[in-house]
């Protein structure tokens, strides 16, 4: 198999009648696309999400917190806490361990959530630091956002940018080549990419607003969460790729190492689909709140399109393996 997540036949293969028994409780369900699940408890839902980070080795404690987070964000709901699992190969220093818990924890301070357990373990199974992270949240049962729930003829907003988080990874990854590559200023733009990472606040804003569903843009890239949405929803989409926003530092690295900016991953942006009428005023709510976003396309009955620089019409494709993988 390719490195990366699997493609989604193989993954609907492993989820159908692999998921023990059903309770009553569970009120969002593991699907292709759906960002989370969501346990009801009375009025409110306990909402979990879970991911490793594997593709890098720089950043990886604040990785692993807000990858998670993110998904949290992504059903509009309030971050609790977060589990975190650490592997480690062996021979790795402790010092090694405790800068990824620190970096984890301060992370975590910025969102007010508590790091609440875990396991650390040095292991001969990993070759490279692992950590795999549990993200709890809660929210009013009644204010929960699906990955699925977009509508037909909804607009499609996405936040900030392409490719932010390979942009910053590979930065970090690959300093020294991009330095013959890259200014001084625009290889440490790149590496501050590092820092946009977290969709919380968008996602407490937009799920407040009232939108009809949120997907955070991870492994994949743009095309992927594209995909993954409509997936979820059941519907398709049509956006303009001329409306993508890919920073000029983003195109440089891509082009250096020949890779597509719309299939890299890009945690830091959020995928907003809401109700025509409702467009515009959110997208100003979310300047107010120094939000970045664009408005790329618009939910349609099916098929999976975009529109390229010539105007032509063209399926976006399935995901496979991201496009960082080609790099790290």
């Amino acid at each position: 198999m390719k490195v990366g997540k699997l493609n989604t036949n193989d993954l609907h293969r492993l989820i159908n009648g692999h998921t023990g028994a059903r309770r009553d409780e569970v009120i969002i369900r593991p699907k292709i696309g759906e960002d989370c699940s969501v346990i009801k408890f009375g009025d409110e839902g306990c909402i979990l999400s879970t991911d490793p980070i594997t593709g890098s080795a720089s950043e990886v404690g604040k990785l692993a917190v807000h990858i998670n987070c993110n998904d949290i964000a992504s059903s509009g709901g309030e971050i609790v806490g977060v589990l975190l699992t650490i592997l480690a190969p062996e021979g790795t220093p402790l010092e090694d361990l405790m800068a990824i818990m620190a970096q984890a924890s301060e992370e975590a301070k910025k969102m007010n959530v508590e790091i609440v357990g875990g396991h650390t373990e040095v292991t001969k199974a990993v070759n490279q630091i692992v950590v795999s992270a549990t993200a709890v949240g809660k929210e009013k049962l009644e204010n929960i956002v699906a990955t699925g729930s977009g509508r037909v003829g909804d607009k499609i907003i996405i936040t900030k940018g392409i490719g932010i988080e390979g942009t910053g990874i590979i930065a970090f990854e690959k300093a020294e080549e991009l330095s013959g590559v890259l200014m001084p200023e625009e290889l440490k733009e790149a590496q501050h990419m590092m820092d946009k990472i977290s969709v919380y606040k968008e996602g407490r804003i937009a799920g407040a607003f009232g939108v009809t569903s949120m997907h955070d843009v991870t492994e994949g890239g743009i095309f992927g969460a594209l995909w993954e949405g409509c997936m979820a929803s059941g519907h398709g989409c049509l956006i303009d790729l001329n409306r993508l926003p890919v920073a000029p530092v983003t195109r440089k690295i891509c082009m250096h190492f020949e890779i597509n900016p719309y299939q890299l991953i890009s945690s830091g942006s959020m995928v907003i689909t809401v109700v025509p009428e409702k467009s515009e005023e959110l997208m100003a709510l979310l300047e107010k709140n120094d939000v970045p976003c664009f408005e790329i396309g618009v939910l349609t009955e099916k098929n999976i399109l975009f529109c390229d620089e010539t105007g032509r019409e063209r399926q976006i494709p399935e995901p496979s393996s991201d496009e960082l993988y080609k790099v790290i």
